[in-house]
């Protein structure tokens, strides 16, 4: 990589850290305390929260008829999502520790905590859980992914491609044959230690 991106990619890293802390900073001010991983609101906040709920039938009722006649079709993605999940899982289970690769830790892509929110009605819980439960399997199988292209094929494409991998950037420039030939073992070897 050469040394302007590198820096770019430095000063991107560094970005997403301070809207990292941002974003803490504001999840501070919205509840109480944090206690092993688990969110605590005082009793004013959760009986506010309970206030805001809004009812099955009003919500119902007050629904989009459109968004109720979709949310099937949207539903009937958990079939092939569970599929995907289950698949990616043993395929890494059998084939990274062959090929050397650390297993991606796949709870760390998942952050099903919604459901405990006092202001949502179980309509609104059961389509949290969903869409949550949904982008982390697409995180998960993406960094999966991600790391089987580091092992098997680690350069960029011809074209520019939206949203890359976070690993995308170590990989070698288009038609660049000398740099895949001299790196491909140390990228290899990075992806033993990745956790």
């Amino acid at each position: 990589m050469s040394p302007t991106v590198q820096h770019v990619v430095e000063r991107l890293h560094d970005a997403e850290l301070d809207l990292e802390r941002q974003v803490e900073r504001r999840r501070r001010r919205c509840h109480d305390r944090m206690y092993r991983g688990r969110v605590w609101f005082n009793h004013e906040l959760r009986a506010q929260h309970r206030r805001l709920r809004q009812s099955i039938p009003k919500y119902i009722r007050e629904a989009n008829l459109f968004s109720l006649l979709t949310a099937p079709v949207i539903y009937s993605l958990i079939v092939p999502f569970v599929v995907l999940d289950l698949w990616v899982t043993v395929y890494q289970r059998v084939c990274f520790p062959i090929y050397g690769v650390a297993r991606v830790p796949r709870r760390r892509y998942f952050a099903l905590d919604r459901h405990k929110l006092a202001y949502l009605n179980g309509i609104e819980k059961v389509n949290c859980t969903f869409c949550s439960y949904a982008n982390g399997l697409i995180a998960y199988v993406r960094e999966v992914a991600a790391r089987t292209e580091q092992y098997w094929c680690p350069i960029k494409h011809a074209r520019s491609i939206p949203a890359p991998h976070t690993r995308y950037q170590d990989f070698a420039d288009y038609g660049d044959a000398h740099r895949y030939r001299n790196e491909l073992a140390d990228l290899r070897r990075r992806l033993r230690r990745d956790q």
